[in-house]
């Protein structure tokens, strides 16, 4: 969790009135519509109910209006307020700040605010419900002879073991290391996501290397080192050899 700051356009209860909107504090009940702000108008066959035209929908008369806020009981003002965000909330949760809305008219309660969060997005991790996703890169060494390898979580790092013969997108679970549950309190999972990388700005002696060890791909070795790479080859030809015939 963390709490933040932020800054909001209100109304607030007038200080020179006590939010009555009278200068005097003096604050008559409408004769017209009997306080109840609404009056009943006849049309033909039908009855309607409208905003009283004397009071304007208030059901107060006020003789004077106080000159800070006009008569309206409320100004606008700027307000910071601090809002604890609790661990968990997601993009489109809300948190309720009790009182902390604007002020009711004629000097009635303050409603509440409620704050929208959004969450930004994140530079290592993708979020599903309390679960998190990442990538981790591994070079091509560490895919096939297996290694243990420190990925970021946000608690800190953690250890992930890479079994030999490692492929692009195996999926590696860690429990608990996801985001906390803000309604059950539990901790969802980290995935993380295998991703082989082509090594670049490869040296004279490396591309040697890398030359020699491809020439051990032929034939039948080929097939048992690469399957897939094999299985891909075969559906081509036979593609074009159905493609002939």
């Amino acid at each position: 969790g963390v709490e933040r700051r932020i800054e909001i356009p209100t109304l607030a209860e007038c200080g020179d009135c006590d939010g009555s909107g009278s200068e005097d504090r003096k604050v008559e009940t409408c004769n017209v519509c009997g306080g109840r702000g609404q009056v009943r108008v006849q049309r033909g066959i039908f009855a309607m109910q409208q905003a009283c035209h004397n009071c304007d929908g208030r059901g107060q008369i006020i003789s004077k209006p106080c000159k800070t806020c006009h008569g309206n009981g409320r100004v606008e003002e700027d307000k910071v307020l601090s809002v604890k965000v609790p661990a968990g909330v997601d993009t489109g949760d809300r948190i309720r700040l009790q009182g902390e809305g604007e002020a009711g008219p004629a000097g009635a309660p303050a409603g509440d605010l409620y704050v929208e969060v959004r969450v930004r997005e994140h530079a290592i991790f993708t979020r599903d419900g309390d679960d998190l996703h990442c990538e981790v890169p591994v070079r091509i060494s560490q895919a096939a002879l297996g290694d243990a390898i420190r990925v970021a979580t946000l608690g800190g790092e953690a250890e992930i073991r890479i079994p030999a013969e490692t492929q692009t997108g195996k999926l590696f679970r860690l429990r608990g290391k996801g985001v906390k549950s803000v309604r059950s309190r539990t901790e969802g999972d980290l995935y993380c996501r295998v991703v082989v990388e082509t090594p670049v700005n490869l040296t004279a002696e490396q591309r040697k290397l890398l030359e020699q060890f491809e020439a051990t791909f032929i034939g039948e070795e080929a097939r048992k080192h690469s399957p897939k790479s094999a299985t891909f080859i075969d559906g081509v030809k036979g593609f074009w050899e159905r493609m002939k015939s």
